[in-house]
């Protein structure tokens, strides 16, 4: 298989795992593009292993923690906007609860229960211990727990 026709067959999936990573289509498309340039520069490496699918996905995780970290820095101003923006986003209840999560815990959530990984293989992709996985694992679900039990009481 040559590289065009892997992103061909496989540039759908991509985009969807990367959407579910940032929950922002164009964020996803960045995340997608620029995991598709890595592996055009890799690909004479990449395309007789088992698995080059994991490895652009490898990429795009680990490409996802690294816009996050460079974004945690605020940028404070003492001028608040004049009016609030708000990018589409998608619908649905379980991306807005996802949305509500840290970006470390959504990932965790993504890479256990979307790409059914192992702690070991999580940590390895995001560079934190297995520990780590699971403490954000745990607070992630508690949150979304408690998300639920406010909805089902307002509900009431």
């Amino acid at each position: 298989m040559d590289f065009e026709d892997f992103v061909r067959a496989r540039g759908r999936a991509l985009l969807r795992y990367g959407y579910v990573l940032t929950g922002n289509p164009h964020d996803a498309a960045d995340l997608v593009q620029e995991a598709l340039l890595k592996l055009a520069d890799a690909w004479h490496r990449v395309r007789d292993k088992q698995d080059p699918e994991g490895y652009v996905r490898t990429v795009m995780t680990r490409q996802h923690i690294s816009w996050w970290r460079r974004g945690r820095k605020e940028d404070l101003t003492g001028d608040p906007p004049e009016r609030a923006h708000h990018d589409p986003q998608p619908s649905g209840e379980i991306w807005r609860d996802l949305r509500a999560l840290s970006r470390r815990q959504r990932t965790v959530l993504v890479l256990r229960y979307y790409e059914d990984l192992s702690d070991a293989e999580i940590a390895d992709i995001m560079g934190i211990s297995r520990a780590t996985v699971r403490s954000q694992a745990s607070r992630a679900l508690a949150t979304l727990r408690v998300r639920a039990q406010v909805l089902e009481r307002g509900r009431a």
